[in-house]
């Protein structure tokens, strides 16, 4: 497999395609959006104190990626088959990456709903498994990518430091809703945005929690927008995806007032018209948490 041909789903239909890989005798997935392509390894530099997660640097048409190792972020045992090893290119966080595989085995085309939040026994801040997917003779497991590349670099990840640009804020009880199914993420969303000023949040692992949340809200006597104030929503979540949660808020009557900010690591030229189509009021992508916080002024009054 030497490229990857991106199906543009229609936006809100709460599915995906996964690329599945092989460590070992596991199988992981990944989001095709994320994915650029997918090559057969090539001459890999190394560099001198780099993070032993990473193998070193690469050249591809002009620009110069880091290479990193997938046993290594995983602890796996080396590859028996090393002629099927491969290099994901991968684009997320408006930075390129390259992943490297035991074997790329297929892509997949699920919901969703299809993926089950992994259990709290396992499912801790260090696990970089966010999901699992229940196939007809195995199990892939969904991996955060994004805190792969937040523990090798802090610095790329969302920070306090990022505030202030911002200068000195007052103190707010703006009530903001937030649907973020990474706990690595919620903790340093909860961190930053206190900083920011904002202390009445409240978090949910998934949008189809978030979207019962509303819908409870919106039964009690007043305004919707006298309870919440605005929606933050990251795109990819097990059970229901920003994209499907936002859409199901602006076609409900007594939900659609609420402003939907996507804040997500696909924001990208080629994905922000799905964000459109399903009408949110904003798009940010991470880890801008400074250009988050301006569209949470510029959206609640």
């Amino acid at each position: 497999m030497s490229g990857i041909n991106q199906i543009l789903l229609e936006s809100g239909t709460n599915e995906l395609e996964i690329v599945e890989f092989a460590m070992g005798p596991n199988k992981f997935g990944i989001n095709v959006n994320k994915v650029r392509e997918i090559i057969n390894p090539v001459s890999v530099v190394p560099i001198p104190h780099a993070h032993p997660h990473i193998l070193g640097i690469m050249e591809l048409r002009g620009e110069v990626l880091p290479v990193i190792s997938i046993e290594r972020t995983l602890n796996t045992a080396q590859s028996n088959e090393p002629d099927h090893e491969k290099f994901i290119v991968a684009e997320f966080n408006q930075q390129k990456f390259v992943f490297h595989v035991h074997n790329v085995i297929q892509i997949h085309r699920i919901s969703w709903s299809q993926i089950e939040k992994a259990s709290d026994m396992y499912q801790g801040e260090d696990n970089p498994v966010l999901g699992i997917i229940k196939m007809d003779h195995s199990m892939i497991l969904m991996l955060d990518f994004e805190k792969i590349i937040t523990d090798i670099n802090p610095q790329a990840g969302i920070t306090i430091d990022k505030m202030q640009s911002l200068g000195e804020r007052e103190r707010s009880m703006k009530k903001i809703v937030i649907a973020e199914d990474s706990p690595m993420l919620r903790r340093l969303l909860k961190v930053t945005l206190n900083e920011a000023g904002f202390s009445n949040l409240t978090f949910f692992e998934n949008g189809s929690d978030c979207l019962d949340y509303l819908h409870s809200a919106a039964k009690k006597e007043g305004s919707i927008l006298e309870k919440v104030q605005i929606v933050i929503t990251d795109i990819e979540m097990p059970m229901m995806d920003g994209h499907h949660l936002t859409k199901r808020i602006k076609e409900d009557a007594t939900l659609k007032e609420v402003p939907v900010i996507i804040f997500s690591s696909l924001i990208t030229d080629d994905l922000r018209h799905k964000g459109q189509m399903v009408g949110a009021d904003a798009q940010v992508s991470k880890p801008e948490i400074e250009e988050l916080v301006k569209m949470i002024d510029v959206h609640v009054k």
